[in-house]
């Protein structure tokens, strides 16, 4: 039996709620936003963990101890230890190709998986709060049973458990106003999810209908130029209209990305609140049935404009060239039925008849340069124009999954879990330059282990290669850094806050 109680059941995810909406609640947010503070330039600074604050997780720390200094002080990197365990060798295990087999992942979660790190990001501070211990953690197990309900007291707790029960994935809940193991036993009233970071899911295979280059599970360089652009144009949505702070994009390990909004304000987010949020970025809308999926009143709204022109600098390389969607013959109809004038359509589509092999990009040039010629005498120019920014909006405009954004009680897979068919990480994408994330050079699992031990094999057992953590001798390391970083940013912001708070109430905080 499990250490700790739960609910065991076929993978059948999270149990959703249906949110009632709210017309009020952009507005509340954006008010919220013009009161917060500006938010810092888009990039990684230098910035750590407090890992070192962590030695005892069994300690509580007071608040009123904290000086500024210690608080900054707090903000330097200390790795993990590495783990004093036997590990089989590499060489004993034998090789599945790019997946995980259950004697890599129990490598992975004792040697590399940043537990510590992970804990401090959920809990956001020191030691064990709420955040951390009503916090709901849900296992997928090698036999593909779902083990949902988890909570643990501290992070040591947390990474026994993990390596115990070696789960093929976990997922992260909200935090509930009761234990999550103690459920059964409280009033029903009583047990109810209280915050949970804002989520975004972009999944490649919304973009199925447009991408010509791979479908399904497969991805390429090509395609996943979808991917980087989403990423620009909601990091910089989070960040600018709502003020969001710290905003962390995950790589899925096959196909997407996730987005994970961790600022107090969004934490608190409930159900309406979180379905605005979603509404007020999703713009492109209907299936793949629908002749038009991006209808939009005039004038734009300017997230709408400043999405346009980050846009525009991909929409040539990323459609024009690389997808090509309408080089085919049988693919033109579906670009004439998205401008608005009947005799340009016409002359168009003749002129594209008599060159079959036209490219998209000479195709798109056609437009305004048959239009310029007078064609039709009923065009609206003005028309024309709105109608081709609804093209670009419509094949690059991010794709999101509305539903994962909605929901308090929706659960989504943990940074640094390992995707089960790739064997890839689930690293950090640094928002502030997503175009030279490859997803491509994403390291497996396999290729982590056999780092580590070319890494041993060259240097020994040496005394600086002992004081090393095992990620920082794999192509990890950059990855575990920038999370460490994002974490420390995350925690001086809030302990600052919270000190704050506690000095203006004139209390002591105790946790």
């Amino acid at each position: 039996m499990p250490h700790f109680e739960g609910d065991i059941e076929k993978i059948g995810m999270e149990e959703s709620s249906s949110p009632q909406s709210s017309s009020s609640a952009v507005h509340e947010l954006e008010r919220d936003a013009a009161e917060a503070s500006s938010p810092p330039a888009v990039g990684v600074h230098d910035a750590a963990n407090l890992n070192d604050m962590n030695d005892n997780d069994d300690r509580q720390f007071e608040f009123e101890e904290f000086t500024e200094e210690e608080i900054e002080a707090a903000a330097t990197s200390v790795p993990e230890s590495r783990p004093s365990v036997n590990i089989p060798p590499h060489s004993a295990i034998q090789s599945a190709g790019p997946g995980a087999t259950p004697e890599l992942m129990e490598m992975f979660y004792q040697r590399l998986f940043p537990f510590k790190a992970l804990f401090q990001w959920l809990n956001h501070f020191p030691s064990p709060t709420s955040s951390f211990t009503n916090r709901e953690i849900a296992f997928t197990l090698q036999n593909d049973a779902y083990l949902r309900y988890q909570s643990f007291p501290t992070y040591d707790a947390m990474k026994k458990e993990v390596i115990r029960l070696n789960p093929s994935r976990f997922e992260i809940g909200p935090v509930y106003s009761a234990n999550p193991r103690d459920r059964k036993i409280v009033r029903k009233a009583a047990f109810r999810p209280l915050e949970k970071e804002l989520v975004f899911d972009i999944d490649m295979t919304d973009y199925d209908e447009i991408r010509t280059c791979c479908s399904g599970t497969k991805i390429c360089n090509k395609c996943w130029n979808f991917i980087t652009v989403a990423i620009k144009v909601l990091d910089v949505a989070l960040r600018v209209d709502f003020g969001f702070k710290h905003v962390l994009w995950v790589y899925s390990g096959r196909r997407g990305a996730h987005a994970w909004v961790c600022d107090k304000r969004a934490r608190e987010l409930d159900d309406a609140k979180r379905r605005a949020v979603a509404s007020y970025l999703e713009l492109v809308r209907g299936g793949a049935q629908s002749n038009k999926k991006v209808n939009l009143k005039r004038p734009l709204h300017p997230m709408v404009t400043r999405s346009l022109n980050i846009l525009r600098e991909s929409f040539s390389s990323t459609i024009l060239v690389d997808q090509d969607p309408w080089r085919a013959p049988e693919h033109v109809d579906k670009l004439l039925k998205l401008l608005p004038d009947k005799a340009l359509n016409q002359e168009l589509k003749k002129r594209w008849e008599t060159t079959s092999d036209q490219s998209s990009a000479s195709k798109w040039a056609d437009i305004d340069s048959l239009a310029q010629q007078g064609v039709s005498k009923s065009l609206d120019a003005k028309e024309l124009k709105e109608a081709k920014q609804d093209v670009v909006l419509e094949y690059l405009y991010p794709r999101l999954d509305a539903e994962v954004s909605k929901h308090l009680n929706h659960l989504l897979k943990s940074p640094f879990c390992i995707h089960p068919g790739t064997g890839r990480v689930c690293v950090p994408i640094n928002s502030a330059r997503p175009e030279t994330f490859d997803p491509m050079d994403v390291p497996t699992v396999s290729q982590l282990i056999d780092e580590i031990d070319e890494y041993d094999a060259t240097h020994g057992t040496s005394e600086s290669s002992e004081k090393l953590a095992d990620y920082e001798k794999t192509s990890l390391k950059p990855y575990v850094e920038y999370f460490h970083r994002f974490v420390s940013d995350l925690m001086k912001e809030e302990m600052k806050e919270k000190r704050q708070l506690d000095q203006e109430n004139g209390e002591s905080l105790d946790f």
